[in-house]
C-alpha cells in the first residue's frame, strides 16, 4: 500500500507540475521582438554590481538592472581559456560561437595572431591565417531591413563594439576594424549592406584619421572623410550631438575622443556627451525604421577602471550604464508603452577580481562626507575600524590582483585614512601584485537581466552563446 501511495502521489505532481517545469520560452508565446536594445556593461560582474548598488543607493536599494523582470546567470569561458577577454565573451554574445581570446567574431578554429607592425610602426598590420568569419546579429538584422547602432564610451573599435560589426582574429587590429565601417571602401564588411551601420557614437577618432593628421593610419585613407562623402552625417562633440535631428534616418557617426572617452565624472560636457545622451540620441534615430532596430549600447569605461584597480570610477561608470538604462527604457515606453516589440537586455562581458571583504558594518549610500562602501572596515558592534593581523586597517573593497600591495607587514608603512581610500582616484591593494593597469577579468558567471518582449526565454544559468539563440528566438529570426 505504502509503495502504491507513494508512486500515486508521485504521479500526481508530475502531472500537475509539468507545466511549471517548461522553460518560458516553451511556455508562453510572444509576439517577435521588433526592437532588440543590448546593454553590455564591460567588466560588471556580480561584485562591482552590488558595490554600486550600495555606493549609489545603500544596501536596501535598488538599481534598474535589479529591477527587470527575468534574469539568469550567464557562463563566459571562452574557446581556449577559463578567464575570457572581451573579444571572445561579445563574440559569443554576438555570433553564437565560442572563440579564442582575443578574436573578433570568427570561426572556432581561428588563431588568435597579434598585428605586426605598420609603415608607422604601431602594431596594427594583421597576419591572419586561419578561421573565417561567422554571422552576427548586427548583420542577421541588416539583412531583414532593420536599422542598426553601436554606442560605447570606449574606442568603437574596441573589442566589445569591434565583435558586433567586424572579423578580425586579433582585437588589436583597430584600423582593420574601423575600416569594415566603411561601406565600398577597402575592408568593408559587406555583410552590413550597402549602407553600413546607422548610428556609431563613441571614441577612437585616431584609428579613422591618417598619421600626417595625428592618427593612427598610415595608409592615407580619411575614413571619416569617405564616410562623409556617402552622405553619413558626422559630429564631433556635444553641442553637434544634441543639434542632430533624430527625424532623419541618415546615417551617423560621432568619434568624441582620439581613444577612448573619459571616465563620465572627469568628463567635459561641452566636448564629450554621457553614455545616456549617445543612447537616447540613437534610439531616436534608429525607431524611424518601421521595420526595427537592434542597437548596442556599452559601459566600456568600467573595465578601465577595474584594471586600474580604482573602484570608485568602476562603481561611478556601473551607475551610469544604469541610469542609461533606465532612460532607454523610459524612452522605449513612450514608442511602445507597453515593450510588446521591444526587448532590452542588460548584462556584462565578463568578471574582474573586485571583492567586498567581510564583516562589514553596514555603509549605506557613499555621501559627499562619507565614503560608504569605499571606506574602511569598521566592526558591526561598536563602529571602530577594524584591523588586519598586523595591526593596520584595510578597506572593504580589495582586488584579488592589481598593481597595489604591500610588501611585507601592512603595519609597518603609514595606516590608511577614511579620506586616503575615498578619494576619486585611490587604486585598492590587491592580494596578487600586477604592472600598472593589469588588474585581471575573472572568471565567476555574470548577471544578466532581461525585460520586453521575449524576455521570459531568459532564466537559470546558461552559456554566453545561447543568449544569441535567445535573442534570435525572441525576434523570430
Amino acid at each position: 500500500m505504502r509503495l502504491t501511495l507513494l508512486a500515486a502521489a508521485s504521479a500526481l505532481a508530475v502531472l500537475s507540475g509539468c507545466a511549471s517545469v517548461q522553460p518560458p520560452s516553451q511556455a508562453t508565446n510572444h509576439a517577435p521582438a521588433k526592437n532588440i536594445i543590448f546593454f553590455l556593461g564591460d567588466g560588471m560582474g556580480i561584485n562591482t554590481l552590488t558595490a554600486a548598488r550600495i555606493y549609489a543607493v545603500g544596501e536596501d536599494g535598488n538599481l534598474t538592472l535589479d529591477t527587470l523582470p527575468e534574469s539568469a546567470f550567464i557562463k563566459t569561458f571562452s574557446n581556449d581559456a577559463q578567464v575570457t577577454d572581451s573579444a571572445a565573451s561579445m563574440s559569443a554574445y554576438m555570433t553564437g560561437v565560442k572563440v579564442n581570446n582575443n578574436v573578433l567574431s570568427m570561426s572556432t578554429d581561428t588563431l588568435a595572431a597579434a598585428p605586426a607592425p605598420d609603415a608607422a610602426g604601431n602594431k596594427l598590420a594583421g597576419r591572419c591565417n586561419s578561421g573565417r568569419p561567422v554571422a552576427t546579429l548586427a548583420e542577421l538584422a541588416k539583412q531583414r531591413g532593420m536599422s542598426v547602432g553601436v554606442v560605447t564610451t570606449t574606442r568603437v573599435t574596441d573589442a566589445t563594439p569591434g565583435a558586433v560589426f567586424s572579423h578580425v582574429c586579433h582585437r588589436g587590429m583597430e584600423n582593420d576594424i574601423a575600416a569594415a565601417l566603411v561601406p565600398g571602401g577597402a575592408g568593408y564588411n559587406a555583410a552590413l549592406g550597402a549602407r553600413g551601420l546607422d548610428v556609431l557614437l563613441g571614441g577612437g577618432s585616431a584609428h579613422f584619421t591618417t598619421t600626417a593628421k595625428g592618427g593612427k593610419r598610415s595608409d592615407g585613407r580619411d575614413l571619416l572623410a569617405e564616410l562623409a562623402a556617402q552622405g553619413v552625417r558626422s559630429v564631433a562633440d556635444s553641442a553637434q550631438l544634441n543639434a542632430v535631428d533624430t527625424t532623419s534616418s541618415a546615417p551617423l557617426v560621432g568619434l568624441f575622443a582620439a581613444h577612448d572617452m573619459s571616465f563620465d565624472s572627469m568628463r567635459d560636457a561641452a566636448k564629450e556627451p554621457g553614455l545616456p545622451e549617445m543612447a537616447g540620441k540613437a534610439i531616436g534615430i534608429l525607431a524611424n525604421n518601421p521595420k526595427g532596430f537592434f542597437l548596442v549600447v556599452e559601459g566600456g569605461m568600467i573595465d578601465l577602471a577595474l584594471h586600474n584597480s580604482n573602484a570608485r570610477r568602476a562603481l561611478q561608470e556601473t551607475v551610469v550604464f544604469d541610469n542609461t538604462l533606465k532612460a532607454a527604457i523610459a524612452q522605449m515606453r513612450t514608442i511602445d508603452p507597453d515593450l510588446k516589440n521591444t526587448l532590452i537586455v542588460a548584462t556584462a562581458d565578463h568578471d574582474h577580481s573586485l571583492l567586498l571583504n567581510g564583516y562589514s558594518r553596514r555603509t549605506g549610500k557613499t555621501t559627499p562626507s562619507e565614503p560608504g562602501v569605499l571606506g574602511l572596515m569598521r566592526r558591526v558592534d561598536n563602529n571602530e575600524i577594524k584591523l588586519d593581523a598586523d595591526g593596520a586597517p584595510f578597506t572593504i573593497i580589495g582586488f584579488g590582483s592589481g598593481e597595489k600591495r604591500v610588501q611585507g607587514s601592512r603595519g609597518a608603512v603609514p595606516h590608511l585614512t577614511s579620506a586616503q581610500v575615498s578619494a576619486d582616484d585611490y587604486r585598492q591593494e590587491a592580494v596578487v601584485r600586477t604592472e600598472p593597469g593589469y588588474e585581471t577579468h575573472s572568471g565567476t558567471d555574470v548577471y544578466l537581466g532581461a525585460i520586453g518582449a521575449g524576455a521570459g526565454r531568459f532564466g537559470g544559468t546558461i552559456d554566453n552563446t545561447r543568449v544569441f539563440e535567445l535573442i534570435k528566438a525572441a525576434a523570430g529570426w
